[in-house]
C-alpha cells in the first residue's frame, strides 16, 4: 500500500540510466534556481523603506541611493560568481571556494552559513508567501503559519518528483511574475514620465533631514541587500545543467541577474514616485500595484497572484541548492554518508527531507515573521559571500592568469562590501542575528564529529597491506551456534534445523519464569522429543529478565568456543507478519536481545526470518 501511494505522490522509479534527461536547459534552470532571487524584489525596497522610516518620512529618499549602491553589490557578486562557476565547475559553490582556498575550517562556515541559509530561504519564502495571501485575502491573516507549512510540504513533493518535473512547475509562476512584474513596472515608469500619474514623493533627493546617521544608512543598505540572496544558488548547482554545464550556467546567472536589477530598480524608483510607505495591512509592493493600475482591480489581483506564486515557489532554490550542497559536504565526509543517496526519481531526497523539517522547525519558532527571520537569512549568506569573493583573489594569485588583477579587482570589491554588511548587521541588527552565533558553533562541532567518525572507522577497517598477506588472521577450527528459543513453533524448528546446517556444535537456549511452570516443562521435553542431539539449555530468571540471563550464557559459552577455536553465532528466530503495521504485534523481545548483542565483538549475531503466506492474514 506505501509502495503504491508514494509511486502516485512521487512517480514511478526512474533508472540510473535516466539521469541525463534530468539535466536542465537555461530555460527550466532559470525557473528553478532563480525563483529565490527574484522574489526578493517583493520585500527587498520594502525593507529599506521601513527601516528608514525609523527617520521619518523625509529619509525616504536614501532609498535612492542604498538601491544604487545595491545593483553595484549585485554586479560585483554576479561577476564573481560567473568566475566560480567556471573555476569550480564541479559545484559547491562558496564552500568549494573557501575549502580550497581559506582552508577546511572557512570552508565549513561557508557551507554551514549556507546550509543554514537555505532553510531560512524556504522559511522566507513560505511566510512572505502566506503575507501576500493575507494582504489580499484578509480572514485568513490567522493562519499564516499553517498556511506556510502547507506551502513547504507541497514543494516538499514537489522536488521529490525530480529536477525536471520541478522545473516544468515552475516555469508558470516564474515567468507569470517576470511578465506580470514587468508590465507593471513599464506601465509605472511610462505613466510618470508621461505625467499621468504626478510626483508623490515624501520628500525629494538630497533633502536634508536630523534623523540622517550612517548607522541608519547602513541599517537600510543591508536590509535591502536581502534582494541578493539566492544568487550563488546556480554556482551550487552547476552539474545539474546541460552540457556545457559552465556556459549554461553562466548564462543564467547574468540573465536572473539583469532581471533582478530591472525589478528591483523599478520596484524601488516607483515607490520613492509615488510615496510609498510600508504599513502593516498592505505590502510596498501592493500599493505600488494599486496605485499604477488605479485601484483593486484586475491588474492589482494579478500582481497579488502573482507575487504569491514566485514567493511559494522561491523557497524552491533552497530545494535545489541544499542537496547539492549537502552532497559536496558528506563526500568529504562532514556530513552522513545518507545525503549521497538518490531516491527513486534521482533526487538526492534525504536532503530535500531535511531542508523541508529544518523549515518548517524555523516557521514554528519564528510563527512565520518575514521581518524577524530576514536579518538572520541576510547574515547566513553574506559571510559566505564574503568568504567567497576573498577567496577568490587567493585564487587568481595562486593561478595568475591572463588580466587575473581585474578578475581579483572585482572579487575584492565584492568581498569588502559584503564584510561591510555582515559587520553592519552584527553591529545594528544583533537582537535579530545572535541565533548565528548560537547555530554556527553548534553546526562546525556536528560538521568535525562526523568526519572524525569516519576518519577513525576508515583507519580501524583498512588493509594493512594491498594483498592483505601480512594481516593477522584467524582460521577457525568449527562454529558454534546458539539458538534462542521461546516455544515450539514452526519458527524454532525451521530454525534449529538451519542452525544444525551451518554449525558443528548447536546448543538451543530457554529462558524459563516462575509464571507458569507446567508449560516450561511441556516446552523442555517437546524440544528434547523432536532434536534429542540438540543440547537444551534452560536457564531460570526470577525477575523476568530475559537480557541478562541471556548475556551471561552467552558469555559462558564464547569461553568455551575459544578454547575449541569456534566462532560463535547467535541465531534469533523472528516470525515476519504480512502486514508491515503487524511488527508492532509480535518480535519485541528479539529487538531487545539484538540490541543488547549489538555491542559485542565476540560473536555473530544473525536472524532467522519465517513467514507462512498461506496462513498469515
Amino acid at each position: 500500500m506505501f509502495q503504491y501511494i508514494k509511486k502516485i505522490l512521487i512517480g514511478k522509479p526512474l533508472k540510473t540510466l535516466d539521469e541525463g534527461g534530468q539535466s536542465l536547459s537555461k530555460k527550466k534552470a532559470l525557473a528553478l534556481l532563480s525563483s529565490d532571487a527574484l522574489s526578493s524584489v517583493a520585500y527587498g525596497t520594502e525593507s529599506i523603506t521601513t527601516t528608514l522610516l525609523a527617520a521619518g518620512a523625509v529619509a525616504l529618499w536614501l532609498q535612492l541611493p542604498i538601491a544604487l549602491l545595491v545593483l553595484i553589490l549585485l554586479a560585483a557578486i554576479v561577476l564573481s560568481y560567473r568566475q566560480i562557476i567556471h573555476a569550480y565547475p564541479s559545484g559547491g559553490g562558496a564552500y568549494a571556494v573557501a575549502s580550497e582556498n581559506w582552508g577546511a575550517k572557512a570552508g565549513l562556515v561557508a557551507g554551514g552559513s549556507l546550509l543554514v541559509d537555505y532553510m531560512l530561504t524556504v522559511a522566507v519564502s513560505a511566510s512572505a508567501a502566506s503575507d501576500a495571501i493575507t494582504a489580499a485575502i484578509p480572514m485568513f491573516q490567522p493562519y499564516v503559519v499553517p498556511l506556510s507549512i502547507i506551502i513547504v510540504v507541497l514543494l516538499t513533493g514537489m522536488n521529490l518528483r525530480g529536477l525536471r518535473e520541478s522545473a516544468n512547475f515552475l516555469m508558470f509562476p516564474v515567468y507569470f511574475f517576470i511578465m506580470a512584474l514587468g508590465i507593471m513596472i513599464l506601465w509605472g515608469v511610462y505613466q510618470a514620465a508621461t505625467g499621468q500619474l504626478p510626483y508623490h514623493a515624501a520628500a525629494r533627493v538630497g533633502t536634508s533631514f536630523s534623523g540622517l546617521s550612517f548607522v541608519l544608512f547602513m541599517r537600510a543598505f543591508s536590509s535591502g541587500s536581502s534582494s541578493l540572496t539566492g544568487v550563488e544558488a546556480i554556482s551550487n548547482a552547476v552539474p545539474n545543467f546541460k552540457v556545457p554545464k559552465e556556459k549554461h550556467a553562466a548564462t543564467t546567472l547574468s540573465m536572473m541577474a539583469l532581471i533582478l536589477a530591472l525589478f528591483f530598480g523599478g520596484i524601488t524608483f516607483l515607490s520613492y514616485w509615488y510615496g510609498v510607505k510600508p504599513n502593516a495591512h498592505s505590502t510596498v509592493l501592493s500599493q505600488i500595484a494599486a496605485t499604477t493600475f488605479g485601484g483593486h482591480g484586475v491588474g492589482f489581483y494579478v500582481i497579488q497572484l502573482a507575487t504569491a506564486l514566485i514567493l511559494a515557489v522561491a523557497a524552491n532554490t533552497g530545494f535545489s541548492a541544499f542537496p547539492m550542497l549537502a552532497l559536496n559536504l558528506a563526500r568529504d565526509k562532514y556530513l552522513p554518508h545518507l545525503y549521497m543517496d538518490k531516491g527513486d526519481r534521482l533526487g538526492y531526497s534525504n536532503g530535500i527531507l531535511s531542508l523541508a523539517f529544518g523549515a518548517i522547525i524555523l516557521l514554528l519558532i519564528f510563527h512565520g515573521s518575514t521581518d524577524a527571520l530576514i536579518p538572520l537569512y541576510a547574515v547566513g549568506v553574506f559571510v559566505p559571500f564574503t568568504l567567497s569573493q576573498s577567496g577568490m583573489i587567493i585564487h587568481w594569485w595562486r593561478k595568475k592568469p591572463g588580466y587575473w588583477w581585474f578578475k581579483a579587482l572585482i572579487n575584492f570589491i565584492g568581498a569588502a562590501i559584503s564584510a561591510i554588511l555582515v559587520i553592519t548587521l552584527f553591529a545594528t541588527r544583533i537582537e535579530h542575528v545572535w541565533p548565528y552565533l548560537l547555530i554556527m558553533p553548534i553546526v562546525m562541532f556536528m560538521f568535525l564529529k562526523v568526519k572524525h567518525h569516519y576518519v577513525s572507522i576508515a583507519r580501524q577497517l583498512r588493509l594493512e597491506y594491498v594483498k592483505n598477506d601480512r594481516a593477522v588472521r584467524h582460521h577457525y577450527d568449527g562454529a558454534t551456534v546458539i539458538v534462542l528459543v521461546s516455544n515450539i513453533t514452526k519458527v524454532t524448528t525451521e530454525a534449529i534445523d538451519y542452525a544444525l546446517s551451518i554449525g558443528d556444535y548447536v546448543v538451543a537456549m530457554h529462558v524459563s519464569f516462575d509464571v507458569n511452570p507446567k508449560k516450561e516443562l511441556e516446552t523442555s521435553n517437546g524440544f528434547k522429543e523432536d532434536f534429542p542431539d540438540v543440547r537444551y539449555v534452560d536457564i531460570h530468571s526470577s525477575y523476568r529478565s530475559i537480557v541478562k540471563p541471556a548475556l551471561s550464557f552467552v558469555d559462558a559459552v564464547v569461553k568455551q568456543a575459544e578454547k575449541r577455536n569456534h566462532s560463535v553465532t547467535v541465531l534469533l528466530p523472528q516470525f515476519v507478519p504480512k502486514k508491515p503495521w503487524q511488527n508492532i504485534l509480535h518480535n519485541q523481545n528479539s529487538l531487545r536481545l539484538r540490541t543488547a548483542f549489538a555491542s559485542r565483538n565476540d560473536i555473530s549475531v544473525s536472524t532467522y526470518y519465517y513467514q507462512d503466506r498461506k496462513s498469515v492474514v
